[in-house]
């Protein structure tokens, strides 16, 4: 596959704030928009962004039609995401892709845009960025200088070295490969859709609010998938918050990682939490026992 890369982010750029997933809060919203302009960023936000439908933010040909307007309009540098929530599943069959592959952008966001974010690399080539929300991490009073450091350094540069916050080893070794992953339980629920890659890659993955089963039956339905089994070189795992039982994750992460023989390393700040990485997801990479190495 081709890798697309979009231009930097530079000040003075325009950047659209979309809601391709959950319903919004409108005051964070139009807060965060205020956030962006007082950094010297024009904002401009989607139609149909405080629209609400079932749990939604709009139908799903209204929270199509703006993805596209956001892709589509040569006025706008960049793409962030209101929110996650649910909802990125329910379009991912029906955005057109060829108005995205022809207006590469900068796209940023986690959680359930997970889903969007591997069905736009599948389908277009585009690294895109698994990252920071305006309605969860850019509000001005409650904003993480670790967050926005990373977001900022990310979005304006071609290259990084990421050290994990603490060291944790579950089978060392060296792997090279594209980024690919996300928010675990989002990606378990692409299986049986054309989304895995057919190309070797660095998983990572982070979530929330799971019981450790649940996440091993996640990572195992996954690996009964043909092409993730085929193609996972290295694992780069961030932040499970909220599990019931993390000896248990501990121990499968080893189990799992020396089976497959593959280099698998925690600690990464990949997260649900204030403090949070900006991930290019499709970038190349090489990770080993001390840092990841991201070239995009």
């Amino acid at each position: 596959m081709n890798i697309i890369k979009p231009e930097k982010l530079k000040k003075g750029d325009t950047i659209a704030i979309i809601a391709p997933c959950g319903k919004v809060c409108k005051e964070k919203i139009l807060k965060g928009k205020k956030y962006f302009e007082t950094l010297g960023y024009k904002v401009l936000l989607a139609e149909n962004i405080f629209n609400s439908y079932l749990d939604m933010a709009g139908t799903n040909n209204e929270r199509v039609s703006d993805l596209e307007w956001a892709f589509g309009s040569p006025g706008i540098n960049a793409i962030i995401c209101a929110r996650g929530g649910y909802g990125a599943i329910r379009i991912i069959n029906k955005i057109n892709y060829e108005i995205i592959k022809n207006n590469p952008k900068i796209f940023c966001g986690y959680s359930d845009i997970t889903a969007l974010s591997a069905a736009i690399y599948k389908n277009t080539g585009i690294i895109t960025f698994s990252g920071p929300m305006i309605q969860s991490d850019f509000q001005p009073d409650e904003i993480c200088e670790y967050t926005k450091e990373n977001f900022f350094q990310i979005l304006s540069n071609n290259s990084a070295i990421i050290k994990p916050a603490r060291q944790v080893i579950y089978n060392t070794g060296d792997a090279k490969g594209i980024l690919w992953g996300g928010n675990l339980a989002t990606v378990a629920s692409l299986c049986g859709t054309d989304i895995i890659p057919n190309q070797e890659f660095i998983f990572f993955a982070e979530d929330l609010n799971e019981p450790a089963y649940k996440i091993d039956r996640y990572i195992t339905q996954l690996l009964n998938t043909k092409n993730f089994k085929n193609y996972i070189k290295g694992m780069v795992l961030g932040d499970f918050l909220n599990c019931d039982n993390y000896e248990y994750l501990e121990e499968f992460f080893k189990e799992m990682s020396q089976e497959l023989n593959i280099p698998a390393y925690g600690g990464y700040k990949i997260s649900h939490s204030k403090e949070k990485l900006t991930i290019p997801f499709g970038a190349k990479a090489h990770i080993n026992s001390e840092y990841l190495d991201i070239q995009y």
